[in-house]
């Protein structure tokens, strides 16, 4: 699927990007902000069949999605107006590559202990779309994400990454972290 690049002109404000995998560790573009946030609605899950990234058609590997329902902490980033255009370019690209990720404004508290509010860009799973791994228990995720590989490197790299990114803002993910103990411990 060839994705259809959109120009955007500069917004009159800044606009924020919410993070909650490997945008937390990896965003790849320029910020004037990063600051912990909290999304309410949708929940981190490993839930996407990753066919690119971190995974091929034939040896499909896992990442993660925001799902319907809870909240999620993550990463807020905020881009300069001017600056936009291209992030949003940079981000349809990386998220938008197979239409996995429906793109969508939703409202996130900043945790940074100013109260503040604001709108983010977020990537949200979309649950209709052949990728969308419903109901894998932590064995079956265990299992594709250590053995695959894509475009941007090996899936275990990307589950251990986000595993240490979420440990840094004080954050266990059960099953996040189950998945990376085995992958550490080299497990069959």
């Amino acid at each position: 699927m060839r994705v259809r690049v959109i120009t955007v002109s500069p917004p009159e404000h800044d606009q924020w990007v919410f993070g909650y995998g490997s945008l937390m560790w990896n965003p790849g573009f320029s910020f004037l902000e990063r600051v912990e946030a909290r999304l309410i609605g949708a929940h981190r899950a490993l839930c996407v069949y990753s066919f690119h990234h971190r995974g091929t058609p034939e040896k499909p590997g896992l990442v993660l999605g925001l799902d319907v329902g809870g909240s999620c902490r993550g990463i807020a980033y905020r881009v300069a107006a001017a600056d936009w255009p291209a992030t949003h370019a940079y981000l349809t690209e990386r998220e938008q590559i197979s239409g996995v990720y429906r793109e969508a404004t939703r409202r996130i508290r900043l945790l940074d202990g100013s109260g503040r509010d604001s709108a983010a860009t977020v990537y949200l799973v979309d649950r209709a779309h052949a990728q969308y791994a419903r109901g894998l228990d932590h064995a079956a995720q265990f299992h594709l994400v250590r053995g695959a590989h894509g475009k941007s490197g090996p899936n275990c790299d990307y589950v251990l990454s986000t595993v240490a990114s979420l440990r840094e803002m004080g954050i266990d993910d059960p099953g996040l972290s189950w998945i990376a103990h085995r992958l550490r411990e080299g497990h069959a």
